[in-house]
């Protein structure tokens, strides 16, 4: 038990060990490219002030959980969840689980409606592509295509003797290729194959 006691305590100082994932490496540059000051300007003459109830949870980290959905496509409540489980989405956003509990769901939804209540969600859209166009950033969606030669049998005829409409014909180096085409394409963050 004192064994397991002592992985766990010294688990904090394994991090001089490990390397920055993509993930935290796109936040990093997005806490240097987005301007943060403009976006709470913006939201921030919506936002709930603190009063006699429950204390809103402040601005900023609101702001980049709203932004943190958008870039990874999680759910109000899988959102939630990324915080508990995600050490580098706390830090970006500015969670600390030792002095309050994680954004939940509901909050986070609210605080989506609140910015599509006031029509915010183009204005912040706006205010980020002009400053990044400011410093020369340009941002665009692409796909990335590749067509893999798949090795098959050297005649394009089918059963009937006639030419296979299934069947391509491609040239690598001096040898001709004869297979379906199948070409697989991935664009953001999802993979689908065509055939």
């Amino acid at each position: 038990m004192a064994r397991i006691q002592q992985t766990l305590a010294s688990q904090g100082s394994f991090e001089k060990f490990g390397r920055k994932s993509k993930r935290e490496l796109f936040l990093e540059q997005m806490n240097q490219v987005v301007p943060w000051a403009e976006l709470l300007a913006l939201a921030e003459p919506y936002y709930p002030k603190a009063g006699n109830g429950r204390q809103p949870v402040g601005l900023p980290i609101m702001l980049r959980t709203y932004f943190l959905q958008q870039w990874f496509g999680l759910s109000d409540p899988g959102m939630e969840e990324a915080f508990y489980e995600s050490a580098v989405l706390r830090r970006f956003a500015g969670v600390d689980l030792g002095t309050a509990a994680a954004p939940g769901e509901t909050t986070i939804l609210r605080f989506r409606h609140l910015l599509e209540q006031h029509d915010l969600c183009g204005e912040m859209l706006m205010t980020v592509n002009l400053y990044l166009e400011s410093k020369g950033i340009r941002i665009s969606t692409g796909t990335i295509v590749d067509a893999t030669i798949i090795h098959a049998p050297s005649s394009t005829k089918n059963a009937s003797g006639q030419r296979d409409p299934e069947m391509h014909q491609t040239k690598k180096g001096n040898q001709w290729f004869s297979a379906p085409r199948r070409i697989s394409a991935w664009t953001a963050r999802r993979q689908w194959c065509i055939r």
